[in-house]
């Protein structure tokens, strides 16, 4: 089969398209061919070997697919060859076919686009985990998202929008932000122009952002403790400015601030680096991935959640759709077609 693979950690200039053996199916598992394979900041860091996860090189890139079902093992039910589905992967996804365990895998609505449906697999169950499952955020509290132009940052001003949340959006110029407000953003931050913490204080009255959704980091986290309201929480997602923030913990004390680890693949099946996970402790955490899916669905189907997506690349334009990634220009999700 055609894939994109990683010989050696570096560029993303270094990857080579190759045919390569597909993989072979396992119990447990079903075969998909791959339609779209989301192109990530995750994704960048893995090529670079800047990821706590390293797959064994080489490898074929790529955490987030969507496609067809080709083929199931003998003991897989409720899927079948022709079903339309997304999931996370460890790798691959930047592959022809790629073989997932069945409980990855997510049926998609009709109407949602396999480019828009790598959206599904991380991004929005991250946004909604985090917000719900981790920072407790109830209908009527103040959500500031960072990076809102990203994917990252646009899939959670939707799902707090959906969740009922007041959002305040903040992104890089007037085009991202227009994007945020087309999405669902309350009030407009232009990160590149205006004080943050000011702005912030001034539209809440003063209060500040009850819960903070930060793939930033940086000074910008830095200007979240500053506009935190008292008991609020913040979440930091990753790092797309380069510097990991250190937390001062007086900060923390005196307004009684939460700061809230949450790593997606704890719950996707995967776990932790190196830990070993039981099959029922795995279903548990399956299950709620499903259940938040499903809402997300039901959310996608009454046009709460729009998966904007930034471009669907062929194959062989891998470095063009990573460029928009490395130069935060991304408006949106980019996706790569293995079948081009």
């Amino acid at each position: 089969m055609r894939a994109l693979v990683c010989h050696e950690y570096g560029p993303i200039e270094a990857l080579r398209i190759e045919e390569v053996p597909p993989p072979a199916l396992k119990a447990g598992h079903v075969r998909v061919a791959v339609h779209a394979g989301g192109v990530s900041f995750a994704t960048l860091l893995g090529v670079q070997g800047k990821h706590q996860n390293k797959p064994v090189l080489p490898y074929i890139p790529g955490n987030e697919m969507a496609g067809v079902v080709m083929e199931v093992a003998a003991d897989v039910t409720g899927f079948a060859p022709g079903d339309r589905v997304t999931g996370p992967v460890s790798s691959g996804a930047f592959g022809a076919e790629v073989v997932t365990p069945a409980g990855n895998l997510y049926c998609i609505p009709d109407a949602l686009d396999f480019a828009a449906a790598t959206s599904f697999p991380t991004l929005y169950p991250t946004a909604y985990g985090a917000l719900r499952w981790k920072a407790k955020m109830a209908p009527g509290e103040t959500l500031l998202v960072h990076g809102a132009g990203g994917g990252s940052g646009l899939t959670a001003v939707e799902v707090g929008k959906a969740m009922g949340a007041t959002v305040i959006a903040t992104a890089g110029g007037a085009d991202k932000l227009a994007v945020a407000r087309a999405h669902g953003a309350d009030h407009l931050v232009d990160s590149r122009r205006e004080d943050i913490r000011a702005r912030v204080l001034e539209i809440t009255s003063g209060r500040g952002a009850d819960v903070i959704y930060d793939p930033v980091g940086g000074e910008i986290f830095e200007q979240s403790l500053r506009c935190v309201a008292v008991e609020g929480r913040i979440i930091p997602m990753g790092f797309a400015s380069g510097k990991i923030p250190q937390i001062p913990a007086n900060i923390l004390l005196v307004k009684n601030v939460t700061v809230i680890g949450f790593y997606y693949g704890y719950y996707n099946g995967w776990g932790r680096p190196g830990e070993a996970v039981d099959p029922v402790e795995i279903a548990r955490r399956r299950a709620l991935v499903q259940d938040a899916l499903a809402e997300m669905f039901g959310w996608f189907e009454q046009g709460k959640l729009k998966a904007r997506v930034a471009g669907i690349f062929p194959l062989d334009k891998w470095v063009q759709a990573f460029q928009l990634i490395s130069d935060r220009t991304v408006v949106g999700k980019a996706a790569l077609d293995p079948t081009r």
